[in-house]
């Protein structure tokens, strides 16, 4: 059995913006803010983001569908549509004629693959929670900074992964986000690299129970466009 893995670090490659040294905190590993001042609010900018996007509604999600869809110059280059149960953790996978299925408490070499196509479509989707979800990261904020698409006044907050554990230990993420906690474009720093690998929108916000999805996002100066289609959740 065999099917295409489109992975995050195969994509384009661009430059990051230099970034504006304004009023920083930082998150330890349980996303407890550390902060450089006497503020001291309810929730991180972290848990802020998540709860804005839906968070509350997740513990009640059965099961999650839904198609994952890459196109470059007009053309479908990479699409897989998964089927998730979180509180069992049954995954099924069907890309092309191609069909799997495992649990993810029992990956072993029969899955293995399709398990990294599941966390990188997974995050895609649902990154705003995949920020309180992850541990063993590193988390800072930016009260102002320059979305690298746009050029608008945002906010930041940049997620490095630890270099152990994972399929892709040591990646950051800038997410750029303005007072709603809605995020509108990021970019991922493979490695924690000063430069960008990648840089897209976050667009096309649609409601799904609860879950506020970007089903949308869109390359910097490309063609790029990875796309959600098909998405259905079972309370």
């Amino acid at each position: 059995m065999k099917f295409t893995f489109c992975a995050l670090l195969t994509l384009v490659m661009v430059c990051s913006c230099k970034p504006d040294l304004k009023k920083t905190t930082e998150e330890n590993a349980n996303h407890e803010l550390i902060p450089d001042h006497d503020a001291n609010p309810v929730l991180t900018e972290a848990q802020a983001i998540a709860a804005k996007n839906g968070l509350g509604e997740w513990e009640k999600v059965s099961q999650i569908d839904f198609t994952f869809n890459v196109d470059r110059g007009g053309n479908t280059v990479a699409q897989r549509s998964w089927s998730w149960k979180p509180k069992t953790g049954d995954v099924t996978m069907t890309s092309g004629k191609n069909t799997v299925s495992y649990n993810r408490n029992k990956i072993d070499s029969t899955s293995i693959q399709a398990d990294q196509g599941f966390i990188n479509d997974k995050f895609w989707l649902l990154a705003p929670y995949q920020l309180v979800w992850d541990e063993g990261t590193k988390i800072t904020t930016q009260d102002t900074a320059t979305a690298p698409i746009s050029q608008r006044k945002t906010k930041k907050l940049t997620i490095i992964y630890g270099d152990e554990g994972g399929y892709t230990p040591g990646d950051a993420y800038d997410f750029y986000y303005d007072e709603d906690y809605i995020i509108d474009e990021w970019v991922f720093r493979k490695g924690n690299s000063d430069t960008a690998s990648m840089t897209t929108t976050f667009e096309a916000y649609q409601d799904h129970a609860g879950l506020n999805i970007a089903t949308s996002h869109k390359g910097m100066g490309s063609d790029f466009r990875l796309y959600f289609t098909n998405i259905k959740v079972q309370q």
